[in-house]
Formats: structure tokens, C-alpha cells, sequence
């Protein structure tokens, strides 16, 4: 408890020192201009501390990035020696989450580790394997950890008692951008469970799948940890790039969203490509990187 209480007292003594950067801000505000909905952005280059927001503290619905605080659960119970990281599951047909997971595939009474459940559940974000990971855990479990880390908003909504109200109106779970991002900062300075614990669930984040969104304008040669959401009234991404110049991490979140279509057009989908544009040559003004010609047609991963 100690260790938690100082990380989040350095956390936070960090943070009010933080600058707001009114070039950056400018910018963001420009590039989400004209949005049919509601956007949040939070960006911090961890090198000078300096800060660019809009509704930063409003809540939005997690959607997907919910697992991450799943994962957290997870190794919180494996570092009080409650679980196991390749401790072996057996599947259940009553656990699947209907759709194209890759657990839903399995047939009732396979075996899996704990380890490759975990890895599913953040890469590809297999709903099933967050589903299972989040009742062995509970919900309950999870919030507790965040509440006691310093996380006053975000929350597991779904299939936790005392939710439902706020699952109705933010879905699976609900966060800020700013808390997103202190999640990510969190787990990259080491203070999440435990030094050796973040390093695991970093080298899960490095790992994703789903790489058409903000990672798809970030080179592909430089590290970038980051978790997507989807629900068809919000669309969201976090990242934190481990840039040459310096690690900056940013969280754009949408709802109320307007298009609610699931192609590559998509205009929030659009909106957090261009940020994520923005915020690389901002941060690396000297990089001539840019997307390969025909790059497109290769990143239709669905």
C-alpha cells in the first residue's frame, strides 16, 4: 500500500507541475474542429512535462481500452501469489462473447494459458478472452485496485454489481482521457503492481494487432504501446511513443459520434489518424516519415 500511495503522490506532484502547451492545444482544437460529436484529447510529452487538452476530465465510454485495467487485476493477483501467468484454463463453451474472437473457436474443455489468454485479450482484444479474465478476477477486484491507485473516474461497468446505472449510459467501462494516459504512464515508469508486472503488461501493449488507427501514422520502426475502443457511438485510441526525441503519450476519445459506420472512413477513425499525425511531426519536427505509397490495401486488418 505504501509503494501504491508514493507512486501516486509522485504521479500527481508531476502532474500539477505540468505546462500547458498552447501551440499544441491550438492545433488539437483545429484538427477536431467540424467533429459531429463529442471528442476528448489528453497529450503529455513525458521529456518536458508539457500538457495539450480538450474536455480532458469529461467521461467517456472506455469501450475496449477497459482491458488494460482488466490486465492490471490480473498481474495485481499473480503478484500476491493468487494466480499464476502460465497457469493453465480450461475453457468453457458458457464463456464464450459471441463474434469473431479467436477463443471462440475453441471447443468446450481445451486447455490455454493464463499467459496466452492475457495476450489475446490486449493484441487482439478478444472480447472472450477479456470476458474470462475479468470473471476470474471480478469487476469488483479490478475497481478496487484502480480506486486504491488513484483513479478516481474509471471504472468496470459491465457484469459488476452496482454498475448498471453507469454501464447504461458508458458501456463496458468509462475513463478520461487524462486517466488513460496516467494508466500508460503509469505502467511505463514501472509503478503499476510491480516494476516486473508493468514490464509484462508493456510488452503486451508494444504488441497490437489493431495497428490501421493512430499506429498506422506513427513509423513502424519506432515503439509505440497503445489499446483501441470501438462501439458504434465512440471510437477511441491510447498510445504512448517512445519517440527519439522523447516519450509522449496521448488519449483521444469520442462519443455521441454522428457516423456510426465501421469502414476506414470513418470520421472519428479519420480524427484519430490525424492526431496521431500531428502529435509524431510536432514532436519530431525533423522526421520526413510518412505512410508508404499503397500502404492502405495492407492495412485492412478485418
Amino acid at each position: 500500500m505504501k509503494y501504491k500511495l508514493l507512486s501516486f503522490l509522485i504521479f500527481f506532484s508531476v502532474s500539477v507541475l505540468a505546462q500547458v502547451d498552447k501551440k499544441l492545444t491550438a492545433l488539437l482544437q483545429d484538427a477536431a474542429k467540424g467533429f459531429d460529436g463529442t471528442v476528448g484529447i489528453y497529450v503529455q510529452n513525458l521529456k518536458t512535462n508539457k500538457t495539450a487538452a480538450i474536455n480532458a476530465d469529461t467521461l467517456f465510454p472506455t469501450a475496449s481500452m477497459i482491458k488494460v485495467s482488466i490486465l492490471c487485476g490480473v498481474m495485481d493477483k499473480i503478484e500476491k501469489g493468487e494466480l499464476l501467468y502460465n497457469q493453465k484454463l480450461v475453457y468453457r463453451d458458457s464463456l464464450l462473447y459471441p463474434g469473431v474472437d479467436i477463443l471462440g473457436s475453441f471447443k468446450d474443455n481445451e486447455t490455454i494459458d493464463l499467459s496466452k489468454v492475457a495476450m489475446l485479450m490486449i493484441t487482439m482484444s478478444d472480447n472472450t478472452a477479456s470476458l474470462w479474465l475479468q470473471k476470474l478476477v471480478s469487476g469488483t477486484y479490478i475497481n478496487n485496485w484502480l480506486d486504491q491507485n488513484g483513479f478516481k473516474v474509471m471504472r468496470v461497468n459491465s457484469r459488476v454489481e452496482g454498475r448498471e446505472p453507469v454501464r447504461k449510459i458508458y458501456g463496458w467501462g468509462v475513463t478520461t482521457p487524462y486517466e488513460m494516459c496516467r494508466l500508460f504512464t503509469l505502467i511505463r515508469n514501472g509503478k503499476v503492481v510491480s516494476p516486473a508486472a508493468s514490464e509484462r503488461i508493456y510488452r503486451n501493449l508494444v504488441r497490437i494487432y489493431w495497428d490501421e488507427g493512430a499506429l498506422s501514422q506513427i513509423p513502424p520502426y519506432v515503439q509505440a504501446a497503445s489499446k483501441q475502443g470501438a462501439v458504434d457511438a465512440s471510437r477511441s485510441e491510447t498510445v504512448l511513443v517512445n519517440a527519439p526525441h522523447g516519450d509522449y503519450v496521448f488519449s483521444v476519445i469520442t462519443k455521441n459520434n454522428k457516423d456510426q459506420s465501421w469502414s476506414e472512413t470513418n470520421q472519428a477513425h479519420q480524427l484519430i489518424r490525424r492526431i496521431s499525425s500531428l502529435l509524431w511531426h510536432y514532436f519530431e519536427p525533423h522526421s520526413n516519415w510518412k505512410p508508404s505509397v499503397g500502404i492502405d490495401k495492407y492495412m485492412r486488418n478485418e
